[in-house]
């Protein structure tokens, strides 16, 4: 989870209306979060790409490696 935390940072640099309802405190501990929305559509993109670039890598299935073998065997036949 992305975090920011900025402790004693001024009140006079924060918006208005964020201001308006601290009254006369002058420094304050500021914490912002990351959405998780935001978040969870990058994360889930990024599986969708890891998960097509795995099924690339995907070995043959065994019926793939039994055409194979008969292909060979088929090539000593000729």
């Amino acid at each position: 989870m992305n975090k920011i935390v900025r402790e004693h940072y001024p009140v006079e640099k924060l918006p208005d209306d964020l201001r308006t309802e601290l009254g006369l405190v002058q420094t304050v501990t500021v914490t912002i979060v990351a959405e998780d929305a935001v978040r969870e559509l990058r994360d889930h993109k990024a599986a969708i790409a890891e998960l097509r670039e795995l099924r690339s890598r995907l070995k043959p299935s065994p019926s793939d490696s039994v055409e194979r073998v008969r292909a060979l065997r088929d090539e000593w036949d000729d």
